[in-house]
């Protein structure tokens, strides 16, 4: 979406014949409307409305009746209060005969707006951008198939409208060549469009699966352009997730393939806003609600077009004495038998290719034994195979996720992987299956269907069940592999669900796990739903656990918590003591991490009795320091110092000696809050004495951070260097919110040398990261000190309006600790301009600290 420019907008609402209308304030010769310097695209919109009222010559409550709306709904439209939905504009539009679609840009502006640059410092240059070569575009494009043929009448059609429109529909029946015809022409568009060519199956008409929900397939969408998950909204529904996604592709030339549609709704929240890029939608289903998008409606192929496919894709090499001119009327029995469907076409193509001791006679033969034109092509196809191959492909349409590897494909046929990849191979020849990229295989939704019937027929329940449950047992045990690459405790959990496959990928290093997270998210998550329907509980509860510290680093807390909410209800049917203590534990993290202190300490006061009863000593020290963090983002004091020392103990009886680090490490950041600068010092080069493979692991980043703010002013440079390590140590993890801390705690120390325009600049990047996390209450811990900072800087204003944000976030998310530094920083700023009031804070202050009964801590 884009920004309109300031001063007179000129529209293309000439191109809808208003101009001839003689109304006050529109300008006939030069087809707008004089309405000088509109301050934002908002308020020229309702200009727009008003003069369609004026157009119609009604009164407001007779223009809502008439168009459907409420009166004081429209009332705000006309006055530009609120930017009213794009289907009001049509409804106003068509009740005086007027076209909406140049308004469309204006309107999208309007609902749109490109948030505002992160406010910085005036003394304060915005940082350079990194060096290095710049990342190649994302090209998730299908390959183009080389046999394209015919089309040209519709390729045209669709290279037109996205011209004119930037979105194109194409629809027609199953496998009438609709994703064949969207990929060559995004092909065909991608010199035009280079910053991006992304291509996402949203499983409109997919057996065995419901069609992907608008929210996946836009984080799929996002992900590929490689926006940080953390910028990525976790809440508000739908239109958040809409408006970045439309925000991203405003300052990009992208062209988008958004295949396999169910309806308009789906697609809806997909299209693109104001901006350069360009979408091309293929369904099997007119997409009737999307009334700006232009169709492209296909038919099957013409007799010539259909006899020009099946020679191009046998290889058939014309002449008199080719095997298709020595028998014409086999050749066009096989057309007939394909009902000139392109998909059929190329199925019944390849095995000529393959089988060139076959007549087309014989094809026709093997393809006449078939129920109807799909079915006989798959069948012909499928025949070819020998018994295992047979076997194998029935299994892969079991498969609940999309694209799949040759690791989940050996588990699920229970064959090694090496036969499993010559079998996908052989596929590959048949086409029966697809490969969209190297390495991963995708069934189209007509074959899967085929081979979910065939399976129907030819395996018994108890076969298909157990070949499920090899997949939700794989992705299990290949998740906590993953995980333990990432983890900074050692060794992992075990797996209780399931057995182990006979191999699992190989993960050389975190950013490899990574990786393999992201590129499986979708299957995970069908897996995790599959497991929840089929009653796998012990898979319910152990998948998300496994996922931590992806979802730390990718996907926010909001998803995290919901998917922990499903694992408790799955441990409670179990009633197993160990599964029901982690669950509840899990899901208290997952509440405070999303800032939700009451149900977090809720889940972990369930959550004591039942790691007692487990014995599980591990599962005690973890819950122990999730209580310390609790505790000490309460307000307490004691308490969390004596719960992150009896962590290290507990850490250390289960003989895991990296948690015992990282409970010294977080002792020591709490020493430092209190004052205890000598303590928390002495504490954090214990912590960094402890070597570890990886430089970014928890205890090593906390421990920085706190040796670097604890002597910064005794020892600056050494302290300035600690804590530029953690920041490079976060940064190279990939972890947002690290980086935030590390840049605030960075500007406290600066702060601290006097170095104040340095600390303000930190601060700055610390809250511009926040920002993008849209995750508001992970604000709280860095509110008070950046104030601090401000006020020392000798910016009162500032400091006075960060201490009032943080007076107002921290009693809804139950921080009463940071309520009262706030309070006690409003008084420190209006102490000589207003005494009376700042009296009034510090009682207000004291008063909760009397509650919590601590002390005030060192800022």
């Amino acid at each position: 979406m884009g920004v309109g420019h300031r001063g007179t907008v000129r529209t293309a609402l000439s191109r809808a014949n208003l101009c001839k209308v003689d109304v006050p304030g529109w300008d006939r010769e030069t087809g707008s409307m004089a309405v000088q310097h509109q301050e934002d695209p908002q308020d020229e919109l309702a200009a727009r409305l008003r003069l369609l009222q004026e157009v119609s010559k009604l009164g407001v409550r007779a223009l809502a009746r008439d168009a459907g709306l409420s009166s004081s709904s429209l009332s705000r439209y006309l006055s530009g209060q609120t930017v009213p939905p794009w289907s009001a504009v049509i409804s106003l539009c068509r009740l005086v005969q007027r076209d909406p679609r140049p308004l469309r840009p204006l309107w999208e502006r309007a609902s749109n707006p490109l948030p505002a640059p992160p406010k910085t410092s005036r003394q304060v240059q915005p940082p350079a951008p990194p060096t290095g070569a710049p990342r190649p575009p994302r090209n998730d494009l299908p390959r183009d198939v080389p046999d394209f043929t015919g089309r040209e009448g519709q390729l045209d059609a669709v290279l037109a409208a996205v011209n004119d429109s930037r979105v194109v529909a194409i629809d027609g029946m199953a496998g009438v060549g609709k994703t064949c015809l969207a990929v060559h022409a995004a092909h065909r568009l991608t010199d035009d469009y280079p910053d991006a060519q992304l291509y996402v199956d949203l499983h409109g008409f997919t057996a065995g699966r419901a069609p992907l929900d608008p929210d996946p397939a836009l984080r799929t969408l996002l992900a590929a352009l490689d926006v940080p998950s953390e910028k990525i909204p976790q809440e508000g529904g739908i239109e958040p997730l809409a408006a970045c996604w439309r925000s991203e592709l405003a300052h990009r030339r992208a062209v988008v393939v958004l295949d396999n549609a169910a309806d308009a709704d789906q697609v809806r929240p997909l299209l693109p806003g104001a901006g350069p890029s360009v979408t091309l939608i293929t369904s099997r289903n007119r997409l009737m609600g999307l009334d700006e998008v232009p169709p492209v409606s296909l038919d099957v192929l013409t007799p010539e077009e259909s006899a020009a496919l099946l020679a191009r894709a046998s290889g058939d090499p014309g002449g008199n004495d080719s095997r298709l001119a020595r028998d014409p009327e086999s050749a066009a029995e096989v057309l007939r038998l394909c009902g000139h469907l392109p998909l059929a076409l190329r199925l019944a193509a390849a095995r000529l290719r393959h089988r060139p001791g076959w007549t087309v006679g014989i094809l026709v033969e093997r393809m006449a034994e078939g129920a109807t034109e799909f079915d006989t092509a798959f069948d012909m196809s499928v025949r070819q195979l020998d018994r295992a191959q047979r076997r194998f492909f029935r299994l892969l349409g079991q498969l609940p996720g999309s694209t799949f590897d040759e690791y989940v494909a050996a588990a699920l046929a229970d064959i090694p992987l090496r036969k499993a990849q010559m079998m996908l191979e052989d596929l590959l020849d048949a086409h029966l299956v697809q490969q969209p990229a190297a390495g991963r295989y995708r069934l189209h939704d007509l074959v899967r269907q085929h081979a979910r019937n065939a399976a129907a027929e030819e395996d018994s329940p108890a076969d298909l069940d157990q070949a499920l449950r090899r997949v939700l047992d794989y992705y299990v045990h290949a998740a906590a592999a993953a995980d333990a690459t990432m983890s900074y405790l050692s060794p992992n959990r075990p797996v209780t669900a399931g057995g182990p496959p006979a191999e699992l990928p190989k993960f050389a290093g975190k950013h490899l796990a990574l990786l393999w997270f992201a590129t499986e998210y979708t299957n995970l998550m069908a897996v995790f739903e599959t497991a929840v329907a089929t009653g796998a509980d012990v898979h319910v509860c152990e998948l998300p656990r496994f996922m931590r510290a992806f979802f730390a680093r990718r996907c926010g807390t909001t998803h995290l918590n919901v998917l922990f909410e499903r694992s408790l209800v799955a441990a409670q049917r179990l009633g197993d003591p160990f599964q029901l203590a982690e669950a509840q534990s899990d899901l208290g993290f997952a509440r405070y991490n999303a800032g939700r202190m009451a149900e977090a300490e809720t889940a972990y006061d369930a959550a004591t009795p039942l790691v007692s009863q487990a014995g599980d000593p591990r599962s005690q020290a973890e819950l122990t320091m999730r209580r310390g963090y609790l505790k000490w983002d309460k307000g307490h004091v004691e308490e969390p110092l004596d719960l992150f020392r009896l962590a290290g103990q507990q850490y250390a009886a289960a003989d895991c000696p990296m948690g015992a680090a990282h409970a010294v490490a977080y002792e020591a950041w709490a020493m430092l809050q209190l004052g205890n600068r000598e303590q928390a010092a002495q504490l954090a080069r214990e912590a960094l004495a402890i070597p570890h493979a990886d430089p970014a692991w928890p205890p090593t980043l906390t421990a920085r951070i706190t040796l670097g703010v604890a002597i910064a002013d005794e020892q600056p440079d050494e302290a300035v260097q600690h804590l530029n390590q953690a920041l490079d140590m976060a940064r190279e993890d990939g972890h947002k919110h690290n980086e935030a801390w590390c840049l605030n705690c960075l500007g406290a120390a600066l702060r601290q040398m006097g170095r104040y325009d340095e600390a303000l600049a930190n601060h700055q990047q610390a809250f511009a990261l926040l920002d993008d996390l849209f995750e508001d209450h992970w604000k709280i811990h860095f509110l008070d000190t950046y104030a601090e900072t401000c006020r020392l800087a000798g910016l009162p204003e500032q400091a006075l309006a960060l201490h009032r944000q943080a007076l107002e976030l921290a009693p809804k998310l139950g921080y009463r600790h940071k309520e009262a530094l706030a309070h006690e920083g409003i008084a420190a700023v209006l102490n000589d301009t207003d005494p009376t009031q700042a009296a009034e804070h510090r009682v207000a202050a004291q008063a909760i600290l009397k509650d919590l009964q601590v002390l005030t801590p060192a800022t």
